[in-house]
């Protein structure tokens, strides 16, 4: 039987990464950014902190975003004894094949072509990494479906729910 205290540690992590998150989110919102992705790597003694941000006017993340949001979550985290102080801070855009993750995501990016991996949903053949335009997003809440429009045509509704994996696609050609 294992040692009871390897439960603990487990809710101790969890506990430091909603802390380090709520860090994050506090620090970013007074900047008018917000959170796009958190992942904390490496190891206790040098973790590294990887945060991934957005604007939220919707304007595409700037250099200068990066390094004010860098300096305001470093001067919280230099504050406290959350992390390690051997910690490595890096801040940037979610990148230009951004996963998208949500309804929100696939609106703001109609008219983008992307790489979606789907379960068959319905009437609708499985999607293996096949590259397609957003058209459009419908359905209520939670019950989303995503329009998308493949290379010779054909129109795919699938559920938000049945995509297992997408991104942006960044084409070189246009």
């Amino acid at each position: 039987m294992p040692p009871t205290f390897f439960c603990f540690v487990k809710v101790a992590r969890n506990n430091m990464s909603e802390a380090l998150q709520d860090i994050v989110v506090n620090e970013l919102d007074s900047l008018g950014l917000e959170l796009f992705e958190l992942h904390s790597r490496g190891t206790k003694s040098r973790p590294i902190l990887d945060v991934r941000i957005e604007r939220k006017d919707g304007a595409k993340v700037t250099v200068d975003d990066c390094a004010r949001a860098s300096r305001a979550i470093e001067s919280k985290l230099d504050e406290g004894s959350l992390v390690s102080t051997r910690y490595v801070l890096e801040v940037s855009s979610p990148g230009i094949e951004r996963p998208l993750r949500n309804a929100r995501d696939w609106s703001k990016f109609i008219g983008r072509d992307a790489v979606v991996t789907a379960e068959a949903a319905g009437e609708e053949p499985e999607l293996s990494s096949r590259e397609v335009r957003i058209v459009g997003v419908e359905g209520d809440a939670g019950a989303e479906i995503v329009v998308l429009e493949d290379a010779g045509g054909a129109i795919h509704r699938v559920p938000l729910a049945a995509v297992k994996k997408a991104r942006l696609a960044f084409n070189w050609k246009r």
